[in-house]
């Protein structure tokens, strides 16, 4: 079950994630696309179209009054990302564009 926020169209999912309420949109995969590639509340909706921008201007308000939190977990996920890469090695195409030189 949802609990709501003092952030209207936020809700915290049964795991306690800030989630787009009526979605499956977590609020830090909307953070994360603002990050990596710059993008704007109006190129966010663009690239969302179901998605308000009443609803990703509240997920982003959310982002800013808990920026901390949401720090420690990107961090969280890129340490994930890097444990697994190291857990699984490089693929097999890596490999052979390595030998033929086309990868350094």
């Amino acid at each position: 079950m949802n609990r709501a926020t003092a952030y209207e169209h936020i809700v915290l999912d049964e795991a306690g994630v800030p989630t787009i309420e009526g979605t499956t949109m977590k609020v830090v995969e909307l953070v994360l696309e603002m990050l990596a590639y710059g993008w704007s509340a109006e190129e966010l909706q663009f690239q969302h179209p179901y998605l308000t921008l009443g609803q990703i201007h509240s997920a982003l308000a959310y982002y800013w009054d808990h920026r901390e939190e949401f720090e420690r977990e990107i961090e969280r996920r890129l340490e994930r990302v890097e444990q697994i890469r190291r857990d699984v090695g490089p693929s097999e195409l890596v490999e052979r564009l390595r030998k033929r030189g086309l990868l350094a």
